[in-house]
């Protein structure tokens, strides 16, 4: 699992950054000031770095020359063309303009990691199913098996958590970005037929309901 590191110390910037990574499939850590972010990178080194500038004590504009071989993807209010030509010819290697748009932050973020070759779209197994995320690709037993954006977000979730039971309300909330549409009364119906697909294709069934509480993967 890649690990992101949000320097921020705007609390709801930051929560709402850690939701969204993790949902994703990152692993997140949090500082909060720049003394803080270089006492955690004394002891791990993260595969990306969001950086916000408007840091108490050591600010971000300081921090960056400090931090090497790590990209940095700069956040912040200042939106002056000559700042970010500074942050860039500083070391960052990208600059998002607060209030940004979480759908191209996670882009900036998949280049980024493309880039330093970490792959951002995770490859997930579970016993013969294989989930390719960066190409949106699912097979079992090594064959193709097409599915709804639905199905799709329900497994990946599904995939990423192999050992737990997930809600019915987390699974909507969850998937709910990728797939605004699905409701809690259409929620069976889209985990049927994704059971009906994977069953064809396996043999076997690879998912349970749990009663009263939601679904999961059966133990491989």
């Amino acid at each position: 699992m890649k690990t992101i590191l949000v320097i921020d110390d705007d609390v709801n910037i930051g929560n709402m950054l850690e939701e969204i990574l993790t949902r994703e499939g990152f692993a997140v850590r949090r500082a909060y000031s720049g003394t803080e972010a270089k006492l955690v990178l004394s002891g791990a080194r993260p595969d990306l770095i969001l950086l916000d500038l408007m840091l108490p004590g050591l600010n971000g504009e300081e921090l960056l020359p400090e931090i090497k071989n790590i990209p940095v993807i700069v956040i912040s209010a200042k939106a002056g063309i000559d700042d970010k030509v500074s942050l860039l010819a500083g070391g960052a290697v990208d600059y998002v303009t607060k209030p940004f748009d979480t759908r191209e932050l996670l882009a900036r973020i998949n280049v980024q990691m493309r880039k330093s070759g970490t792959a951002f779209g995770e490859s997930l197994k579970y016993g013969d199913i294989v989930l390719e995320a960066d190409i949106h690709s699912v097979s079992v037993c090594q064959k193709p098996v097409r599915l709804t954006p639905t199905e799709y977000a329900i497994l990946k979730l599904l995939m990423r958590n192999p050992s737990q039971v997930i809600a019915k309300s987390v699974m909507l909330e969850r998937i709910s970005e990728s797939t605004p549409d699905c409701v809690e009364s259409s929620l069976k119906v889209h985990v049927s037929n994704l059971r009906r697909k994977l069953r064809e294709a396996g043999g076997v069934d690879y998912i349970e309901s749990v009663w009263g509480i939601g679904f999961k993967l059966k133990g491989e």
